[in-house]
């Protein structure tokens, strides 16, 4: 056993060794200066405190942190202090060492962000409030000081989400979940392209493997046309690229597996719909660096001789680069083979920028042996506009994350202030959003605004080169139908903080209502019965309960009574479990066998970790939830509530995606094991051109397959063309996908897509 436990050890020695030996290299070959001292000693220091230690993989902890100091100075190009940060992250979380040990030895800065990477232990927020979405939260408050802690913590993701097969299943989906719903957005915003893309794939890989499996599969097969397409594509235009004596390289960039199966979703298509899945880019390297801009005008003009380009997909972000420091050129051109191919034209210089992000941008800066420093001005707006909603003394953790999701994903127009200064603002943003952008006065007291000299509204929607001019009013405040039509993350932080201060004298109203309402009825005045009374109306917690009592739109009464004293249990009877699955049909036998089922609900002795199975059976015992009308054959996955029953989503639910990425620890994993007895309701649209015999074919199809049911079929026709909807009975979603291959071979039939 010692002989076992010592070739064990040697081992385990050399692939450390090894692993930080690599980055050592990687590090020594950066342009940053060389501090290999600081990195050793924070390595060495990492190792102790880590030793014995064990990831779920086998393989020891302290391989964790260096291959996250790995991605830092390879894929990220970030300097010693990072590294020596990254090498660092888990010492404080999962040892005995503090942040001013830390400090101590490596000084301020390193500790720093060594801090801000550190989980908030749990418990601390109470039961209500997110403890994820608060960590997330004080990640943000720490970048908005230095840039490198989020970066870091995107790398340890990153990490995290290559090495996810060890996890259980209801861990995966909880990362996987969050990891979409909050890192690649944010990777996004701060340029990391490559990174993006790579989190994305891996989280749909482990939310959705079979669909991940069939799309990598379909694009092995289809790589051979796409070869050649490509190959056809260019020929002419490395012709011209050579005759303009330029320095190129032509990359073909393929859609990824995530990015396609977004597509075929959002706009209900299959994969041989999608014509956009090959794109290319032309990537130079100029004869002056000034003069990059107009060589990429100067290589548009050449090809557009070759091929037509599409006269609406002209996308310019070299005059003004996106916030995150993007720039190309965008042109579609039409191919001789009938397709329009997407071509991105741009520098090396921007090319590693678009790649590699925030980072690649201290290559080009001066002085490029110095490590740099947190002046980057970059993100400063962005950061600037995280720092003011964080002022807000108490922002709720789910609100805030959704308010910072806003500005992660929104597209940028320019709008000019009356004086001509220019300024960037997300797409689709109002009047009210530029008035609040300026100044939170002059967006509390905004009665209107001149657009372009004319007079709008508040909800005006602003578009790109726009003159804006905001009308104020010191007798105008701030309303609570404004949060409608806002959509930038300071105006509605700024207007909720209003709100939240006008808002808790009615909250205090209905406290007062409510305990008049306990005393009344003899009943103890706990926090427990507010909550209880709150799930019971379902409000989010017991301020928004107590907020509704004050406004009235809640009036207590018997039931509520009821509730308190526990009378209210029949609902989960006989006669309430189907109320919970919305969509089952209501097939009367069914109806008959039914069984009278409670709700189940989760004890302490639960093992979490292992999948529930949701058979003909035991399907009364979950909730179904109407966000997202999960059938049997879908990806689904459980949430336990606050009442401790289990909710089923799927797993690509948007409501979904909020509670993995707050609630992570009460995902369950969830799977059907349904034998097709029972019935659920499924609709499917239709369109096409209108013909004799068109309703009759459909009818056919339809009733040719076993075991389905058409409960309704609606259909308008004008002018030669008709759409309609099928409601159907089915058992799983297979029976949907058989009857829409069915129904697309009827001639005439253009259309045929399932409304979820």
């Amino acid at each position: 056993m010692d002989e076992e436990q010592r070739i064990r050890e040697e081992t385990d020695e050399q692939l450390i060794n090894g692993a930080f030996q690599h980055l050592l290299d990687c590090y020594l070959a950066s342009r940053h200066r060389k501090k290999v001292d600081i990195i050793t000693k924070a390595f060495n220091f990492a190792r102790q405190a880590h030793k014995g230690v064990r990831r779920l993989s086998g393989e020891p902890y302290i391989m964790h942190p260096i291959a996250v100091a790995q991605i830092a100075c390879e894929e990220v190009g970030l300097g010693s202090t990072s590294i020596c940060a990254a090498l660092l992250h888990d010492v404080v979380e999962d040892t005995d060492y503090t942040t001013e040990d830390l400090e101590n030895i490596f000084g301020t800065k390193i500790a720093q962000i060594v801090d801000g990477l550190t989980k908030i232990s749990g418990g601390i927020f109470g039961e209500q409030a997110s403890a994820q979405a608060e960590n997330f939260k004080k990640l943000l408050l720490t970048m908005s000081d230095d840039i490198r802690v989020i970066l870091i913590k995107i790398c340890d993701r990153l990490h995290n989400m290559r090495t996810l097969e060890s996890q259980p299943a209801n861990k995966q989906y909880k990362i996987a979940g969050e990891t979409l719903y909050i890192y690649a957005p944010l990777s996004n915003r701060l340029g990391l392209y490559k990174i993006k893309s790579e989190l994305e794939n891996l989280s749909f890989q482990y939310e959705h493997p079979d669909e991940y499996k069939s799309i990598k599969a379909k694009l092995a097969s289809t790589e051979a046309s796409r070869r050649e397409l490509f190959d056809q594509f260019t020929a002419p235009i490395e012709e011209a690229l050579k005759q303009m004596n330029i320095k190129y390289e032509i990359k073909e960039r393929v859609k990824t597996p995530y990015s396609i199966w977004s597509k075929m979703q959002n706009k209900h298509v299959t994969f041989d719909e999608i014509y956009d899945i090959l794109a290319v880019r032309i990537i130079f390297t100029p004869n002056k660096r000034e003069e990059e801009v107009n060589e990429c005008f100067n290589i548009y003009v050449a090809i557009s001789k070759i091929y037509k380009s599409h006269p609406d997909r002209l996308r310019d972000w070299l005059s003004h680069p996106k916030a995150n420091g993007y720039q190309a050129l965008h042109v579609t051109l039409m191919s001789k083979q009938g397709r329009w191919i997407e071509v991105q034209i741009r520098s090396d210089r921007m090319n590693e920028i678009a790649e590699q992000g925030f980072a690649a941008h201290w290559k080009y800066k001066d002085g490029m042996e110095k490590e740099f420093t947190e002046d980057e001005t970059e993100l400063n707006e962005w950061l600037r506009t995280i720092k003011e909603i964080l002022d807000d003394p108490q922002p709720d953790a789910m609100d805030f994350l959704d308010a910072i999701k806003l500005n992660l994903f929104a597209s940028e127009i320019f709008v000019f202030t009356p004086k001509g200064e220019i300024k960037t603002m997300p797409a689709g943003c109002t009047a009210l959003d530029f008035a609040f952008s300026i100044h939170t006065f002059l967006g509390s007291h905004c009665i209107g605004a001149k657009v372009n000299h004319k007079l709008v509204p508040l909800s005006h929607k602003l578009n790109s080169g726009d003159q804006v001019e905001i009308l104020t009013s010191k007798s105008q405040h701030v309303q609570a139908s404004w949060i409608n039509f806002v959509s930038t993350a300071k105006a509605k932080a700024k207007i909720q903080a209003i709100l939240r201060r006008d808002g808790r004298e009615i909250q205090k109203r209905g406290e007062e209502i409510f305990e008049e309402f306990l005393k009344k009825n003899d009943i103890e005045n706990t926090l427990a019965a507010a909550d209880q009374l709150a799930a019971f109306h379902e409000e989010r917690n017991r301020e928004e309960f107590f907020q509704s009592l004050g406004e009235k739109t809640i009036l207590l009464g018997e039931k509520d009574l009821d509730e308190l004293q526990g009378k209210n249990v029949g609902e989960n009877g006989k006669k309430g479990w189907r109320r919970l699955i919305p969509f089952l049909g209501r097939d009367k036998q069914k109806k008959e066998d039914a069984t009278t089922q409670d709700l189940f609900v989760v004890t302490d002795g639960f093992n979490r970790k292992k999948p529930i199975y949701i058979n003909d059976d035991n399907i009364g015992q979950f909730k179904f939830r109407h966000c997202c009308h999960p059938i049997p054959g879908d990806d689904i996955l459980g949430f336990i509530d606050n009442k401790h029953r289990i909710e089923i989503h799927k797993r690509a639910c948007p409501v979904a995606a909020k509670l993995k990425s707050s609630y992570g620890n009460r995902i369950l994993d969830a799977k059907w094991d349904m034998h097709k007895r029972l019935f659920f309701d499924a609709t499917i649209h239709i369109e096409g051109i209108d013909r004799m015999g068109m309703v009759m074919d459909i009818s056919s199809v339809i009733s040719s397959l076993m075991n389905v049911n058409m409960h309704k079929f609606t259909i308008t026709s004008e002018e030669g063309v008709f759409d309609g909807s099928i409601e159907l009975r089915v058992h799983d979603r297979e029976n949907v996908k058989e009857i829409i291959d069915q129904l697309k071979k009827i001639e005439g039939l253009q259309e045929v897509t399932q409304i979820m």
